[in-house]
């Protein structure tokens, strides 16, 4: 009895043991046929991923190509390249899998990406907003590598646009770095757009001075030492009555193209202007304070003469 119950379980498990060698070998046909059936658009797909490899490969150098004539900085010529090179890559890696009927999967990697593109972008807000902004400031005609600009008290020479900040060389020859967020967003001013600008040069001669003929001679000397072309002019202002002097301005065109141009341009023209107010006896006066000490004085002999009694 126990024998012929042993024996029926053993065919049992023979016969469940043939029923899933069966449905194996059913998948695995399957899958041949299916990969039979599926080999042209297989053989398709890899053909059209190769084409687009080597597309990235010829677009992405078209691209650094353009890049570089737009005068940007090496640092983003190279990420222009490699950010289309890998969109080009990622584009033929979905067609590749839309010819193979692979819609779920496509969809699954697509809706994945957008999660985790998601989810990227929250937590890098700063940096992706310098990353974009150094895209744009790379291209923006208005500033360039060279160029002397001055933002928010600070002021140098731009060596370098890069992806996140950028870079400063300042007067003292120390390194200033720039979020490019910054300068998308504020104000900056660039001495090397143009190659003139207008100087500013503030003075007060005395309230005995011939006026007119302050403003003649302070002309005359601008006009001798700085050119001035067409369209452009020397303009000559009195500002009101002071302290101790009568003050003017004085603006002209010369050519700057960053901060040490205006400083050597303002040095000379005080230096020729008091040269010439010298000439014509012309006074530059500067306040004068008179200290009087007389009660003072008068006060410690009052107390000597206390203490002597």
């Amino acid at each position: 009895m126990i024998f012929s119950i042993i024996q029926d379980e053993s065919v049992t498990a023979i016969e469940r043991a043939d029923e899933v060698k069966n449905e194996l070998i059913d998948k695995i046909l399957g899958w041949v046929d299916t990969a039979i059936l599926n080999l042209p658009n297989f053989i398709l797909a890899v053909i059209v991923f190769i084409l687009f490899l080597f597309s990235a490969k010829y677009i992405s150098s078209l691209v650094g190509k353009i890049v570089e004539k737009g005068k940007a900085s090496k640092s983003v010529q190279l990420i222009m390249i490699k950010v289309t090179k890998v969109t080009i890559i990622m584009v033929g890696f979905f067609v590749a899998l839309g010819i193979l009927n692979l819609n779920t999967v496509l969809t699954s990697v697509l809706g994945a990406a957008g999660v985790v593109g998601l989810a990227v972008g929250l937590a890098l807000q700063g940096t992706l907003n310098n990353t974009f902004s150094g895209v744009v400031l790379s291209f923006q005609p208005r500033i360039q590598i060279g160029d002397w600009i001055e933002t928010d008290n600070h002021e140098g020479r731009v060596i370098d646009i890069n992806l996140r900040n950028v870079v400063l060389q300042t007067p003292d020859q120390n390194m200033l770095i720039i979020p490019n967020a910054n300068l998308v967003n504020q104000s900056f001013k660039n001495y090397s757009n143009t190659n003139r600008g207008r100087i500013t040069v503030e003075c007060g001669v005395g309230y005995e001075s011939d006026l007119d003929k302050v403003q003649q001679v302070t002309i005359e000397v601008i006009k001798e030492n700085f050119k001035q072309l067409s369209g452009e002019g020397t303009e000559f202002y009195y500002l009101g009555f002071g302290d101790s002097s009568i003050d003017f301005k004085v603006r002209f065109w010369a050519d700057v193209r960053d901060k040490k141009d205006v400083l050597s341009s303002q040095h000379k023209a005080i230096l020729e202007i008091k040269r010439a107010f010298n000439t014509h006896d012309i006074n530059i006066p500067f306040p004068i304070r008179t200290l009087d000490f007389g009660k003072n004085k008068f006060r410690s002999e009052t107390l000597s003469i206390k203490n002597e009694s």
